[in-house]
């Protein structure tokens, strides 16, 4: 896929990550292709970089991989025994005590949390593999938008593992838990008329429209007031954790500060 964002300074461009910022809307994009932009701590640590680097300015932010596929998984020199230099290996990580081992966990899901913050929208452009770690990247954002050559998949299972970078919680909030549990247990492909049809994705789209119809996504959700698109996203994000009347209470709370801040009335 051709780079929308290749005439724009980046202001960050470092392990395989490029952030560029246009006035409101931001895009990261994954930027080594030739290894279907699979993900190493490395990589991580400059996606977790980005997200605190964004401007106050930014409302919405779109992620993309350059290349055939948006992200294959973890790169497979991490399975190896030498692992990768200067990162620790998968033993190593296995040889350390509990709080260690957590913290080293906690310390990659920081790419993957930011993307739902309440001040943003986020958005991933998927197009062809989104494989473990990518599949979990995609989810980490607010919606996905996918090229009709999608192929979604959560390998972790398979490999003896649990998808641990913060994609189950999506996932059965996307599809539910008994697909969530076949799609993770069989480590099967996600197509893009499933994705649509499961709720994973937005739309389906040709491969050559998909920066298209994410830019026109992104131009859409900033055409809408920021405050009242901020307000929205936490009432939609708390709702699964509320009852009935707790959601009924905080649509009338939020409702409050919107009309109060339409009128330019203090609280």
């Amino acid at each position: 896929m051709a780079s929308p964002d290749q005439d724009l300074a980046p202001v960050l461009d470092k392990d395989g990550v490029r952030l560029t910022v246009d006035d409101a809307l931001a895009t990261v994009t994954l930027t080594n292709p030739a290894k279907r932009n699979a993900q190493s701590p490395a990589l991580w640590r400059a996606l977790a970089e980005a997200g605190r680097s964004l401007p106050g300015s930014v409302r919405v932010v779109v992620l993309r991989g350059e290349g055939q596929s948006f992200s294959a998984g973890l790169d497979r020199q991490m399975f190896t025994p030498e692992g990768i230099p200067g990162e620790p290996t998968f033993i190593e990580l296995a040889r350390r005590d509990d709080a260690e081992l957590d913290a080293a966990i906690a310390g990659y899901q920081e790419a993957f949390t930011w993307w739902r913050q309440s001040d943003i929208v986020s958005i991933a452009a998927v197009q062809g593999h989104a494989i473990g770690a990518g599949f979990q990247l995609a989810l980490a954002c607010d919606l996905r938008v996918v090229a009709d050559d999608v192929q979604f998949a959560m390998r972790e299972t398979s490999l003896g593992l649990v998808p641990d970078l913060t994609g189950t919680h999506p996932l059965v909030s996307l599809v539910g838990y008994a697909r969530a549990l076949e799609i993770c247990a069989t480590g099967r492909y996600v197509q893009a008329e499933e994705a649509v049809a499961s709720g994973l994705a937005s739309v389906a789209v040709p491969v050559g429209e998909l920066d298209v119809a994410v830019r026109d996504l992104a131009a859409a959700l900033l055409a809408a007031p920021r405050d009242a698109v901020v307000e929205t996203k936490a009432l939609l994000r708390g709702a699964a954790g509320r009852t009935y009347d707790e959601q009924r209470a905080a649509e009338r709370q939020a409702q409050a500060r919107r009309l109060r801040d339409l009128a330019g009335v203090g609280e």
